[in-house]
């Protein structure tokens, strides 16, 4: 076959071109031979000559075919030439030139390998040929040589194909287009594919183009729920699909898509569902579960509650598209514990695009019956939220009543209560009956709001409600005055307008303003304008700044209500020099407003009492305190720290820090006198010294000694200005026993001190009392004891 393709493709041609020689001086034959130039010349010019020489190449086309085994090299053609040349020799170039193919001296050309057309199909060479002076005779002619193809390769997919469908689509509706490639060459039928459907795969629906390979339905009942997929096998095949040509396959898998039409179906013809009477509104009663062949998408059910249960009720879809059966209104088991009613579903008929393949078995009415669960409830209030209205300054016993009832069946006291335990507003706990605590001022709070409870008796469930208390107004508050800073010049004439009144009140109803002069003045006058203000006008003059005395007028202001407020206040008018245009340069203060409320005034008097009781008391310590100075100063006594250091507990004997046998003088005499003849000096505990008792000395007398130090303690803490004790922790008074010595440190102005305080007494007399206490030494300054 491919013998027959190389010999009638061919034709022999006879190659005549025209060329260029270039004719050079005979005394240069290798520049003639450069140029490829004939043998003759035309002349022995020294320039060169271009003539036309014909070319005489004559060779058929040249064709070997691939894959054709070449152990031995064998000849494809001959080159040659219409010169006719006895000796010649033949020289090829260009691609495979001298490798693949090779040439003799008679021009034979051969191939010495095997040549694969997939891999170069033409090789593009040129010829020369030379006599045998090796002088060219034929410059170079181009020539090709063409790999004949054979079928040495077969169909390849290169890739996996999927399709898909929609069912119920017509007869033709492609689907998807497979292509194979084969390597050989296409122009023949090497490379010429027939593609077909093997019985390998489903042959009933689908059918293919052989030339194509387009897949194409051949059937319009193609059905989703019948059968989703289908799985063809596709053959290529080249030689135009001769039985001697090669073949390949590959699988090819089609899914068929949904459409809507199959219909919504109930899956039960009654439904029966419970629920408490308590349920949310817009909460989800129950499911009516449904049935259709078509994918969600396609599911598209529209339900109907024909009945006045509508109302109540509502379906809305759920995620999959069923019937969720949802509460619209409270229900109640004491009024009515069961519902039953009729529920319908349809397909939405806009996107239904066929007669639904089951509209003679679906269930489209179903029944529904919902049962009532009956639930103990909170109590019930007649309404959502209260208002009231309340005169304010008044005393109300019956405001209103806030009323609840308990749902069930029961019906269980309700018992009612504020949670504010501040509210101005009490209720009865029986009746629900509100009335005021106290009375109410509408310009402090002009609404009351709170809670109240009703709470089923005696611990059960409670309800709560919100109540408003507005309190009205009533004309209870005197208007106030409203002026700028009034002043007279003194050249100011008589009904000269010198300042405008206004008032302001505190109450909400509107007031009617009127002005009047509460007192005489013969100098100002007032004119009431009748719509809530009035002028301040000169009656008569003269005014002067030399003038000790300052104006005032008292204005009456009253508010026209029911029942008429009124208020005096006294506004001061000062005086003042003024230009021309009645700018004042100079004025004399004077008083602005005079009118004080009686509660500021409490105020003040309660200030200016507190500052003089306190003034009055630090002035009364002062002198106390300067008395005891003086008091001490002229006193033998001088209080010291009596402090027993107990270190082992109270009672033991070496407890005792204090030698007190002196001290037992007071059980003769009771008293602890000076000198007669010296000025004042220290104490005697500033001089008690540690002595040893003696054998035969008498002890003291614990039991007044003790009355004297209980006398001592209780003047020093009536003494609020004298010199204060120091601290008495313990004094415990067993006798001179003790051996312990004292740990005081009143013995610093003893004479075993090492200081020497006798300079004090050259300082004059303010330093005496202190020279004394610790300028003396020796014991001769007291009595003996």
């Amino acid at each position: 076959m491919a013998w027959l393709q190389l010999w009638t493709v061919g034709l022999v041609a006879a190659v005549a071109s025209s060329s260029l020689v270039v004719v050079r001086d005979p005394g240069r034959p290798a520049e003639e031979a450069r140029l490829h130039g004939p043998a003759g010349t035309a002349g022995k010019e020294s320039h060169p000559v271009l003539i036309r020489q014909k070319r005489h190449w004559i060779w058929n086309s040249l064709y070997v075919e691939e894959e054709k085994p070449a152990p031995i090299a064998y000849k494809i053609g001959q080159l040659k030439s219409s010169q006719r040349v006895e000796d010649t020799r033949f020289k090829i170039e260009g691609e495979g030139a001298n490798t693949i193919f090779t040439v003799d001296e008679k021009g034979d050309l051969f191939v010495s390998r095997s040549l694969d057309r997939e891999e170069k199909s033409t090789y593009h060479l040129t010829a020369q040929m030379y006599d045998g002076n090796n002088k060219l005779i034929e410059d170079s002619g181009k020539f090709e040589v063409h790999v004949t193809d054979i079928n040495d390769n077969s169909p390849v997919f290169p890739q996996l194909y999927n399709g898909s469908i929609m069912e119920r689509s017509t007869i033709g509706t492609k689907v998807v287009e497979v292509k194979a490639t084969d390597a050989d060459d296409p122009s023949t039928a090497n490379g010429e594919l027939r593609y077909s459907l093997t019985h390998g795969g489903d042959l009933s629906a689908f059918e293919i183009d052989s030339i194509s390979g387009v897949i194409s339905c051949k059937t319009n009942t193609l059905d989703r729920e019948t059968k989703g997929q289908y799985v063809v096998v596709v053959r290529a095949q080249d030689m135009r699909g001769m039985a001697s040509g090669s073949t390949a396959t590959t699988s090819v898998t089609i899914t068929v898509t949904d459409t809507n039409d199959n219909i919504a179906s109930f899956t039960r013809k009654t439904y029966e569902l419970q629920v408490p009477e308590d349920h949310k509104l817009n909460q989800k009663v129950g499911t009516l579960e449904l049935e259709d062949r078509d994918q969600i998408q396609n599911k598209e059910p529209i339900f109907a509650i024909p009945s006045e249960n509508g109302r109540v009720f509502g379906i809305e879809l759920s995620p999959n598209k069923d019937g969720n059966l949802m509460l619209r209104q409270a229900l109640d088991f004491e009024t009515k514990s069961s519902y039953t009613f009729t529920v319908q579903v349809r397909e939405n008929l806009k996107n239904l695009r066929f007669p639904a393949d089951n509209v003679n078995g679906a269930v489209t009415t179903a029944q529904v019956i919902v049962r009532v669960l009956d639930v103990d409830e909170p109590p019930v209030f007649s309404q959502p939220i209260y208002t009231f209205t309340v005169m304010e300054e008044t005393s109300v016993i019956n405001i209103g009543t806030v009323s609840a009832k308990d749902p069930d069946k029961a019906a269980k006291s309700i018992r009612y209560s504020i949670l504010d335990k501040d509210c101005p507003i009490g209720i009865n706990p029986l009746t629900g009956q509100l009335s005021t605590l106290r009375r109410l001022d509408r310009e402090l709070e002009a609404t009351h709001m709170f809670q109240v409870k009703a709470q089923e008796e005696p611990s059960g469930l409670e309800s709560f409600v919100k109540v408003n208390i507005i309190v009205q107004d009533i004309n209870d508050n005197q208007p106030e005055l409203l002026a700028d800073e009034i002043f007279v010049c003194e050249s100011d004439p008589a009904r000269t307008v010198i300042g405008t009144l206004r008032a302001a009140d505190k109450d909400d109803r509107p007031a009617s303003f009127s002005f009047s002069l509460a007192g005489l003045s013969s100098n100002f006058t007032l004119r009431d304008h009748g719509n809530g203000s009035a002028d301040i006008m000169v009656k008569q003059g003269p005014f002067s700044l030399d003038d000790p005395k300052d104006h005032s007028v008292d204005v009456r202001v009253s508010d026209g209500g029911q029942p008429l407020q009124s208020s005096v206040t006294k506004l001061a008018i000062k005086s003042c020099r003024c230009d021309a245009r009645r700018i004042p340069t100079q004025c004399k203060a004077g008083a602005r407003r005079m009118g004080v409320s009686v509660h500021a005034l409490i105020a003040i008097l309660l200030c200016i009492l507190t500052i003089l009781v306190i003034v009055i008391l630090f002035v009364m310590r002062k002198r106390y305190q300067k008395d005891s100075l003086a008091h001490m100063k002229n006193s033998g006594e001088i209080h010291e720290q009596l402090v027993t250091y107990d270190e082992e507990g109270g009672g033991e004997m070496d407890t005792n820090g204090y030698d007190v046998s002196i001290l037992s003088s007071a059980c003769h005499d009771g008293s602890l006198l000076r000198h007669p003849d010296r000025h004042p000096h220290p104490s005697l505990y500033a001089m008690v010294q540690k002595q040893q008792p003696h054998r035969g000395q008498p002890a003291a007398c614990k039991g007044d000694m003790a009355a004297m130090i209980e006398v001592k303690k209780d003047e020093a803490d009536h003494d609020r200005d004298g010199f204060p004790y120091d601290t008495l922790h313990i004094y415990g008074y067993e006798g001179p026993e003790s051996l312990a010595g004292s740990l005081s440190s009143l013995e610093s102005s003893s004479t075993g001190s090492n200081l020497d305080y006798d300079f004090l007494n050259d300082w004059g007399p303010r330093f005496r009392t202190l020279a004394e206490l610790y300028g003396v030494d020796g014991p001769e300054y007291y009595h003996q004891y």
